[in-house]
C-alpha cells in the first residue's frame, strides 16, 4: 500500500478511508503521561474529518476549491458513491457526502438546526471577506468586532451557516 495521501507535522499518514497503516505511516501512536506517580498510556486525538451532506459532488468540489481555495485532498469511487475529501489550509478535512436518500436530502442546507455549522478562520479578515464577496458568498450580515475578534456570518450554496471569523 501506498496511498499516502495526508501530512501532519511532516509525517505522512494513510487516508482515514484506509483504517489501516501503509508502510510510510507510523500509525497511531500511544503516549505515556504521569499522572499522581503512575505512568498512564494514552492515544493523541483529533478530529481529522467533518462529514458535509451535499446534493452533488462536482458542484461542492468545485465550490470549496474554486471558490474558498479549498485543496482536493482525495476524490476516488466506490461503486455508488465517492470518498470525496477537501480541506483549508492547515485546517481538518471536510467529507462530501452525497444525500443517498429522501431522509438526507433533507438535511442538505440545515444539518445543525439553522445554527452556525462552521467556522472559517483567517489570519486577514478584511482580505478573506473581499475575496469571498467578489467570489460571490452571501454574507447574511456585515463584518462585526467581538471580544473574540472579527466576525461575519455567511452560507455555502446549500444552505449551511458559516462564520468568517478572525481571532483577537
Amino acid at each position: 500500500m501506498s496511498a499516502v495521501l495526508l501530512t501532519y507535522r511532516n509525517r505522512a499518514f494513510c487516508t482515514p478511508k484506509l483504517r489501516r497503516h501503509c508502510d510510510a505511516c507510523p500509525g497511531p501512536r500511544l503516549l505515556t503521561r504521569r499522572r499522581g506517580g503512575v505512568k498512564q498510556s494514552f492515544m493523541k486525538r483529533r478530529i481529522s474529518l467533518l462529514t458535509l451532506v451535499v446534493g452533488d459532488y462536482d458542484e461542492a468540489i468545485a465550490f470549496f476549491t474554486s471558490k474558498l481555495s479549498f485543496s482536493l485532498i482525495a476524490d476516488e469511487a466506490q461503486g455508488r458513491k465517492r470518498w470525496v475529501v477537501v480541506a483549508p489550509e492547515g485546517g481538518p478535512g471536510i467529507l462530501l457526502a452525497r444525500a443517498s436518500d429522501a431522509k438526507q436530502e433533507t438535511a442538505i442546507g440545515n444539518q445543525t438546526g439553522g445554527r452556525v455549522a462552521f467556522f472559517l478562520e483567517t489570519d486577514d479578515f478584511a482580505r478573506d471577506h473581499a475575496d469571498m464577496l467578489t467570489q460571490g458568498i452571501t454574507f447574511l450580515e456585515e463584518p462585526r468586532h467581538e471580544s473574540y475578534g472579527i466576525v461575519a456570518q455567511w452560507q455555502d450554496p446549500w444552505g449551511n451557516k458559516w462564520d468568517l471569523l478572525q481571532p483577537a
